[in-house]
């Protein structure tokens, strides 16, 4: 009985975070709309912008192969597989012994690889300038992401993000100064990852700037809508894995009935608290230069690693 809730939990959890991940990415922009006076599309025109794409029909280029017409659904299944298996709702559910750091950020690290190959596939001098940007964030954005994870690894003495949860969320409150290092590495590294202002602008379509548009110009119809579905699941993941670092509290128990309506009201919170901060940041930078990329997150790697170094000097 308790492993047939077990796995209702796990599915709830990934159903919901597939079906929540436009709405988030549609709050974020309507966020930053308001924040520049404008009205904006609304938080349901990612739907709408899905819904239109898979009643299209797909053109792909003749040079394309096999690899270019796969990686959409990779990309998809790496990203739901990735928001699967962080505790969302509850934590020791059957994905659990999967949620480790360091497979997370590989998991991550195999999706940019398709994407990257896909971009390059077809020839295009733009899916190659994107592709060769697009790894060079992820070479700088990793390290800073390990080490971040590692700091909070080293607290609970475990790398499984669900034995992280437990440990810093459902126990007495406790303050460690090493984790405010490492929050501000992980919000540097969210909005390199995931292609937002100031290393990379969602809505520009200049070749001088774009980095993720760049690689998957040569998509339309369904395999443009997985691609910009993944996208959102995959702002989602790492808002999901922020709030299991920094924001582990309201997460319930596997099995706790009681404790899930509460999971998900705080979920709701911490998202809709998440999204508006990051419009808020989005809105106050300025698309920085490509050149100065590596500083930007060398910086964050500074900051984890200072994390790191706190945790040895005053929290041991």
């Amino acid at each position: 009985m308790r492993q047939a809730s077990l796995a209702v939990f796990q599915v709830l959890q990934s159903v919901l975070v597939v079906l929540i991940a436009p709405l988030v990415l549609g709050w974020v922009n309507q966020c930053r709309a308001w924040l520049q006076n404008r009205s904006g599309p609304g938080i349901w025109q990612p739907y709408r912008v899905l819904h239109k794409l898979f009643h299209k029909d797909a053109v792909v280029a003749h040079d394309a192969s096999f690899l270019f017409r796969s990686t959409p659904y990779i990309l998809f299944g790496c990203m739901w597989l990735a928001v699967a298996i962080v505790p969302v709702l509850a934590t020791s559910l059957p994905f659990a012994p999967a949620a480790d750091v360091i497979a997370l950020v590989g998991l991550f690290a195999l999706a940019r690889v398709f994407v990257a190959l896909a971009g390059m596939d077809v020839g295009t001098s733009f899916g190659t300038l994107g592709a060769r940007r697009e790894m060079m964030i992820g070479f700088l954005a990793e390290p800073a992401m390990l080490m971040t994870l590692f700091t909070a690894s080293l607290i609970s003495h475990s790398t499984s993000l669900a034995t992280i949860v437990e440990t810093l969320g459902q126990r007495e409150l406790t303050i460690y100064p090493s984790m405010a290092f490492a929050a501000v590495a992980f919000v540097m590294v969210l909005l390199a990852e995931n292609a937002r202002i100031p290393i990379d602008n969602p809505a520009t379509h200049l070749e001088l700037t774009m980095i993720h548009e760049a690689m998957i110009l040569e998509y339309s119809a369904r395999h443009l809508a997985l691609v910009e579905w993944a996208s959102a699941l995959k702002l989602t993941a790492y808002m999901a894995i922020g709030m299991a670092l920094f924001m582990p509290w309201g997460i319930a128990r596997a099995g706790d009935w009681t404790g899930l309506l509460l999971a998900l009201g705080a979920l709701a919170v911490k998202l809709a608290l998440a999204g508006a901060g990051l419009a808020l940041l989005e809105t106050v930078s300025a698309k920085m230069r490509i050149f100065r990329a590596p500083e930007f997150l060398g910086t964050a790697f500074l900051l984890a690693t200072l994390g790191m170094l706190v945790h040895f000097l005053l929290e041991r």
